[in-house]
């Protein structure tokens, strides 16, 4: 059941990922290097790439799949993922057609699906002071697309979007998602501390 639920999301995770930027470059007004340089700045993306990743590293028994406490970080993010599209961006489009479905698959079906293996098949022994290193990958991530957006213009997220509302706010917005990572990363260390056997 484990192999059988990991290649479902690996699968799931590489169609999503792949039926976007396809989506994408069919949208695109920008050169293609342009328009992949934009696809790879996004949050989304590179999370459900680490996803699809690690599923498929574990489909296959590959070294790094077990890798102790690697799961929860991947979960976390994109988790994250989903609880920000679902507060702060769904209200503002509305995808049709093929863009519809993997826009749920990135968004919706793919994170619930990740918390579901991680709450069932995450082994004990996870500990609070995992939280620091986990938070590398998110920080790294904001460094990148502001420094790039005040090179370019381009801001994957209205919530980041400097051009518009100010790097104070920009900031603020930031500091607001890294405290809703701090605090899943602290529920799911508790869970696994204390309701794991």
């Amino acid at each position: 059941m484990q192999k059988s639920f990991a290649g479902l999301l690996a699968l799931a995770g590489w169609f999503a990922v792949i039926a976007q930027y396809v989506l994408m470059l069919n949208n695109n007004v920008n050169t293609v290097g342009e328009a992949t340089i934009r696809f790879f700045s996004y949050f989304t993306i590179l999370t459900n790439i680490a996803v699809a990743t690690y599923y498929t590293a574990l489909l296959f028994d590959a070294p790094i799949a077990r890798k102790k406490g690697l799961l929860s970080p991947i979960t976390i993010y994109i988790i994250i993922v989903g609880l920000v599209y679902q507060v702060a961006l769904r209200h503002i489009w509305d995808p049709q057609g093929l863009q519809k479905w993997v826009d749920e698959l990135l968004h919706s079906v793919i994170p619930l699906g990740a918390l579901i293996y991680w709450y069932l098949f995450e082994k004990k022994g996870l500990r609070y002071s995992q939280i620091f290193a986990w938070s590398i990958y998110p920080l790294v991530y904001l460094l990148f697309i502001l420094i790039r957006g005040s090179i370019s213009g381009f801001y994957p997220y209205p919530f980041v979007n400097v051009t518009e509302i100010g790097l104070q706010q920009t900031l603020i917005n930031a500091l607001i998602i890294l405290a809703l990572f701090m605090v899943l990363s602290l529920v799911f260390i508790f869970i696994n501390r204390k309701v794991r056997k």
